[in-house]
């Protein structure tokens, strides 16, 4: 791999065509190979980054996505501390990519943005130890857990609230040199920022994570532990623009729609 570039993984769509390259500044260079084991850049096959469709940075087998994990958010909604990670999913047909849409459902009254630094798996982990943990990934990358708030508090747990199709904003790009211990992480809707942290307010780090799941099921290349939000949550409705800004990485930001009537 060449890494006179700074390591920004894209996926995108141009002239119909799916491609993956690397996004340096505002120009996207063209790889071969594969982004789970090894590749290299094209540097003469290189795109402006306005002229093409963004996609989603990746497509995993699941969504493994951590509740309560950071003090802050903890205490916004009058939880104890954990102390084990609490675990949910989302499915990966909740998945959309950077600008894309995210659908109100109509069967929902309060939806909720959630700002989030996600992980993505590199490399088949299953028990691996903390101390290991950071070799099986190959970046991190922009997520928002859109949650369907009074369906979550209604139900009593999570699944239904958290799983709608276009629940699952991720993007735009895969940083892989970056350092998840200690960058910040906000939300803005409509220009007005929301949310502001920084991951070193963790309750459980990215390693602890990583180890704490392979211990309870089998993670593969492309899935994505994503790792709670931090307090300032709140509502989106439609015709809101949210943002998911996480340092090092980018802005991930889509556009809320209303969804077809019951």
């Amino acid at each position: 791999m060449n890494r006179g570039y700074k390591v920004k993984i894209v996926h995108y769509v141009k002239d119909g065509s799916r491609k993956c390259g690397v996004l340096s500044g505002e120009m996207i260079f063209k790889i071969e190979g594969d982004i789970f084991s090894r590749f290299r850049v094209i540097e003469e096959k290189h795109q402006p980054l306005k002229e093409v469709k963004v996609l989603p940075p990746v497509h995993p087998s699941k969504v493994i996505a951590i509740g309560i994990n950071y003090r802050d958010h903890a205490e916004e909604f009058g939880h104890d501390i954990p102390s084990e990670p609490v675990l949910f999913m989302k499915p990966s047909t909740s998945i959309i990519g950077h600008e894309d849409e995210i659908v109100y459902p109509a069967s929902s009254r309060r939806v909720d943005y959630e700002a989030e630094i996600a992980a993505v798996v590199k490399q088949k982990a299953f028990r691996v130890s903390p101390e290991e943990a950071r070799r099986y990934i190959l970046g991190y990358t922009c997520l928002n857990d859109v949650t369907a708030r009074d369906l979550q508090r209604k139900d009593g747990q999570w699944t239904r609230g958290k799983s709608f199709d276009t629940f699952c904003p991720i993007g735009p790009v895969i940083e892989t040199e970056l350092n998840p211990d200690n960058v910040n992480i906000r939300s803005r809707l409509n220009g007005e920022l929301r949310q502001s942290s920084n991951t070193k307010n963790f309750i459980f780090d990215i390693s602890h994570l990583v180890s704490f799941i392979s211990h309870i099921m089998t993670l593969l290349p492309g899935d994505i532990i994503t790792t709670g939000t931090p307090s300032g949550v709140g509502e989106m409705n439609p015709g809101d623009t949210v943002e998911v800004e996480v340092e090092g990485i980018g802005i991930l930001r889509n556009r809320v729609v209303g969804g077809p009537s019951v």
